[in-house]
């Protein structure tokens, strides 16, 4: 008999839709111990796309930055220097950024 976690059959509540793999990556990050500081996910609206923004766990680690399909664009902030991995397209409009999820587990 094959059993599935009921925590990937629910339902998250957001703000905005998002594609499904994105549900998925919070799903994951729900079943990790608490992140310090805790995960966030933004949508980013640019260019007429959009992209999504989750935070990484603690110090020295990228920030990743993945189209709506789940595949990774750059990782704007984050590693070593601080700066990302410099990889990132120049954006020719002004980013608008809207938190949809962030982990308020204790």
């Amino acid at each position: 008999m094959l059993t599935v976690p009921l925590s990937s059959c629910e339902k998250l509540e957001l703000e905005v839709n998002v594609p499904n793999c994105i549900e998925q990556q919070i799903r994951e990050i729900k079943q990790e111990d608490v992140r310090n500081p805790p995960a966030k996910v933004w949508q980013w609206k640019v260019d007429n796309k959009i992209y999504y923004y989750i935070t990484s766990d603690c110090c020295d680690q990228f920030n990743y930055l993945y189209d709506s399909n789940c595949n990774v664009v750059c990782a704007p902030d984050g590693g070593i220097t601080g700066a990302g991995d410099g990889r990132c397209p120049d954006f020719n409009g002004q980013v608008e950024q809207t938190l949809i999820w962030e982990d308020d587990r204790n």
